[in-house]
């Protein structure tokens, strides 16, 4: 992999939790391969196009980054339920594109966050989708949800040798009772198994933050201990899992 710039972020406000400030460590990368990505992602990494950062924070450790044993998960009662829910919803999967269907889902899904959270408006065009969501390569996957012909829910991914990488999903706000958040953490582990791949991220999670606590629910599951260099070996604790998230 190439190296453009590394730089720590200064202190700006935290978008998980109010009135904390926040760091990130930065890093632009070209030509990661699926191996090194594996290795970033082993260190509490993650990406957004070519840009890769982990929490820098000197006073706080509230990003927790979270991994499952997609061999050693377990379907329950509750996760059945929200697969039959949805049995009528087509999966695609291929490589990030952008188009209007998908501009207008993030939009359509990022105002009702807006109205419902709190969060701050974050208007994406094509050009600046294509940079975040859609930038070539060779780890990245769109997993895309169908209902008949309508695009409504995106899940943008890595995928590398030992994993699935879950970096963000958006959905159509209307369709609420589908669980669609669970279901694609669903559709991540089963495809992992079935794939021969080890784990799968799911991010940081934080526990005061609402929209990131379902992650928590899901186990058993694995945190990342501090944040290890890259020539150190990463340690990885087992957690209980939260009880479920009222979003389903």
């Amino acid at each position: 992999m190439r190296e453009l710039q590394r730089w720590v972020e200064r202190p700006r406000p935290c978008s998980y939790v109010a009135e904390r400030t926040a760091q990130l460590e930065n890093r632009v990368l070209l030509d990661v391969t699926p191996e090194e990505m594996d290795t970033l992602l082993a260190r509490g990494v993650r990406r957004f196009g070519p840009m890769f950062f982990r929490p820098a924070c000197p006073t706080c450790q509230g990003c927790i980054s979270l991994r499952m044993r997609a061999d050693a998960f377990e379907l329950r009662r509750r996760h059945r339920r929200v697969l039959r829910r949805n049995q009528d919803l087509r999966v695609s999967v291929r490589p990030p594109r952008v188009d209007r269907a998908r501009l207008a889902l993030y939009d359509k899904w990022h105002a009702s966050r807006q109205a419902t959270r709190g969060w701050e408006p974050s208007p994406l065009d094509g050009a600046t989708y294509s940079q975040v969501f859609a930038f070539p390569t060779p780890t990245a996957v769109e997993i895309s949800y169908w209902l008949d012909d309508v695009l409504v829910g995106v899940a943008l991914s890595d995928a590398t040798p030992s994993a699935l990488s879950a970096i963000y999903f958006f959905h159509d706000p209307e369709l609420r009772d589908r669980s669609l958040g669970t279901l694609n953490v669903l559709v991540h582990l089963l495809r992992a198994r079935d794939e021969g791949r080890t784990w799968v991220y799911l991010g940081y999670w934080v526990r005061e933050c609402m929209s990131l606590r379902y992650k928590a629910t899901f186990g058993p599951h694995e945190a990342l201990v501090g944040a290890p260099s890259f020539d150190e070996d990463p340690v990885w604790a087992p957690r209980e899992p939260a009880p479920p998230s009222p979003e389903g």
